[in-house]
C-alpha cells in the first residue's frame, strides 16, 4: 500500500514486550543478529561496530538505550539498519531489537503527542503514540534517539579529536 500525504508507513518492532515504530523511510535493511566488534570506552548502549559492505556501522542496543533489562539475544533478535540525519548529512546505525513485527500505515490524525512528564524524563526522541485496537505503539524519531556526536565518531576514528 502506498503512502499518502497524511499517512506514513512505520516498521514496528518489539522491545521487552512493548511495541515501537520507526518511519519506514529511515529503514535501509533488517539483518539477523551477528556478533559485532566491541569498542572500548563507549556508552553501555553501544554494542560495537559492524562492517556493512565496507562501511563501518555503529550498533546500538535499544534495550540498553532505554534502560530495559538485558536478555540473551535469540533467533528473533534483529538489527534494523537505519539512516540517521546529523546536521546536513546522513549516517547509518544498526538498532538491535527483540524482533520486528509489521509495517503499519498510520494516518497523521491517529498519532497522539507524547505526554509531558516534566524535566525528569527526556521525550525528545518520541514522535508520538498511536493506539491500535488494544495496544499502544510508541513512534520513535531515530534522528533524536541516538547521541549521534558519539556514534559517528566511532564510525570515523580519523575524525576523533585528541
Amino acid at each position: 500500500m502506498r503512502e499518502t500525504a497524511s499517512e506514513r508507513q512505520y516498521l514496528t518492532f518489539c522491545l521487552a514486550g512493548e511495541q515501537y515504530g520507526i518511519d519506514i523511510l529511515k529503514v535501509r535493511e533488517i539483518r539477523g543478529w551477528t556478533p559485532v566488534t566491541q569498542i572500548p570506552n563507549v556508552p553501555a548502549f553501544v554494542r560495537g561496530v559492524m562492517n556493512l559492505r565496507g562501511v563501518i556501522v555503529p550498533v546500538i542496543d535499544l534495550r540498553s538505550r532505554f534502560g530495559l533489562d538485558t536478555v540473551a539475544y535469540s533467533s528473533t533478535t534483529v538489527v534494523i539498519v537505519a539512516m540517521i540525519q546529523k546536521e546536513a548529512s546522513d549516517h547509518i546505525a544498526g538498532l538491535v531489537v527483540d524482533g520486528v513485527s509489521d509495517v503499519l500505515n498510520i494516518r497523521a490524525g491517529e498519532i497522539q503527542p507524547p505526554p509531558d512528564f516534566g524535566a525528569a524524563v527526556n521525550i525528545e526522541f518520541i514522535n508520538g503514540l498511536v493506539t491500535l485496537e488494544t495496544s499502544m505503539t510508541m513512534l520513535l524519531d531515530v534522528d533524536q534517539l541516538l547521541a549521534v556526536e558519539t556514534l559517528f565518531t566511532l564510525a570515523a576514528p580519523d575524525q576523533m579529536a585528541a
